[in-house]
C-alpha cells in the first residue's frame, strides 16, 4: 500500500478532442495575454485606470457571449460566491500591481515575474493532491525551470530603475496565483463564460476605486489600446484560460503561462529595441518542449476528485 505522498497523479481520461481543444485554448489565451503589457504601455491613461478599463470594457462583451453560448448564471451558494469574490479581488489587486510595474521595468521582466504563478500552481497541484511528480512531470518542470532561467538571465538587468517594477510584478504573480486557484475551484461547478463574467464584475469596482484614489488620468483620448486590451486580454485571453482550466491540470496551466514572457520578449525586441538573443530563443524552446513533454506523458488532465469539469 502506497503512502499518500507517494501516489501518482492519475486523472480520469477525457476525450482526446476535448483535451486538444483545451490545449489549443490555452495556447491562444497565452498568446493574447502576452500582448497585454504592450497595450498597457500604449494606453494614455494611468496604470490603474488601464486596469479598470480592461475589465469594464470587457463586461458587455462577456455578457453578450454568455447569452450567445447559452451558459446561464446558476443560483450560487454563499461559499461559491465567496470563492469567486476572493478570486475577483485577487485579480483586481494583481492587475493593479502589474499595470504599475509594467511602466517601471522591461516587457519581458514584467511578464516573467507576473507569471510567477507558473511554479506556484505546480506546487499547489502537488501539495493539494499529495502526489510526487512522475518522470514526465519532473522532466517538464526541469525544462521549464531551465527555460525560465535562460529568459531571466538575458532579460533581467541589475539596475535600480527596474527594482520597483520587478517587485510589483512579483507581487502581481503571487496575487494571480490566488486568482487562478479560486477559478480552478469554481470551474468545476460553473461553465466558463458565467464564471469569467462574474469574476470580471467582482474586480471592476475595486479597480475603479484604486484608479480614483491614485488620482491619475482616467478618461482616455484614444480608446483603441484599451478596447484591444479588454478584448484581447480579458475576453479572449482570460476566456480561453478559464475554458482550459476546466480540462487541464494546474501543472499544465502553469507551464503554459511561461510562454508569455518569450512572446513579450519578442514584442519588446520589435517595438522597444529590447534585444532578443539566442538565450531568449533557447529559453522559449525549452518551455515549449516542457509543454510537449507533459502532453506526451498524458499527465495534463485536470483532476478533482468527485467533480466533473464543466464543458
Amino acid at each position: 500500500m502506497h503512502r499518500p505522498d507517494q501516489t501518482r497523479f492519475a486523472p480520469p481520461r477525457e476525450r482526446p478532442a476535448v483535451l486538444a481543444r483545451a490545449y489549443a485554448a490555452m495556447v491562444v489565451g497565452n498568446v493574447a495575454l502576452a500582448f497585454g503589457p504592450w497595450l498597457v504601455r500604449l494606453a494614455d491613461v494611468s496604470s490603474l485606470s488601464s486596469a479598470f478599463w480592461r475589465l469594464a470594457l470587457a463586461v458587455p462583451f462577456l455578457f453578450l457571449l454568455t447569452r450567445l453560448v447559452r451558459q446561464p448564471i446558476p443560483r450560487l451558494s454563499r461559499g461559491m460566491l465567496g470563492v469567486i469574490a476572493i478570486g475577483g479581488l485577487c485579480f483586481a489587486a494583481d492587475l493593479g500591481a502589474w499595470h504599475i510595474g509594467i511602466h517601471h521595468t522591461k516587457l519581458a521582466n514584467a511578464t516573467l515575474f507576473g507569471n510567477l504563478a507558473s511554479f506556484l500552481l505546480a506546487a499547489y497541484m502537488l501539495i493539494s493532491t499529495r502526489t510526487l511528480p512522475d518522470r514526465f512531470q519532473s522532466g517538464a518542470l526541469l525544462l521549464a525551470a531551465l527555460g525560465t532561467m535562460l529568459l531571466l538571465g538575458r532579460s533581467y538587468q541589475l539596475d535600480t530603475r527596474y527594482l520597483t517594477g520587478d517587485l510589483l510584478c512579483i507581487l502581481a504573480g503571487l496575487l494571480y496565483t490566488g486568482y487562478l486557484i479560486a477559478m480552478t475551484r469554481a470551474r468545476g461547478l460553473l461553465q466558463p463564460m458565467p464564471l469569467l463574467l462574474i469574476s470580471t464584475l467582482a474586480g471592476t469596482l475595486p479597480l475603479l476605486l484604486f484608479a480614483l484614489a491614485e488620482g491619475g488620468k482616467l478618461m482616455p483620448d484614444d480608446w483603441t489600446p484599451l478596447v484591444l486590451l479588454a478584448l484581447g486580454s480579458q475576453v479572449v485571453g482570460q476566456g480561453c484560460m478559464i475554458y482550459a482550466i476546466g480540462h487541464l491540470s494546474p501543472l499544465v496551466i502553469g507551464l503554459g503561462l511561461l510562454t508569455q514572457p518569450f512572446i513579450a520578449a519578442v514584442i519588446g525586441s520589435v517595438y522597444y529595441d529590447e534585444r532578443l538573443g539566442l538565450l531568449d530563443i533557447a529559453g522559449g524552446l525549452a518551455i515549449c518542449a516542457a509543454l510537449v513533454l507533459v502532453r506526451l506523458g498524458g499527465t495534463g488532465q485536470r483532476a478533482q476528485p468527485g467533480v466533473e469539469p464543466a464543458s
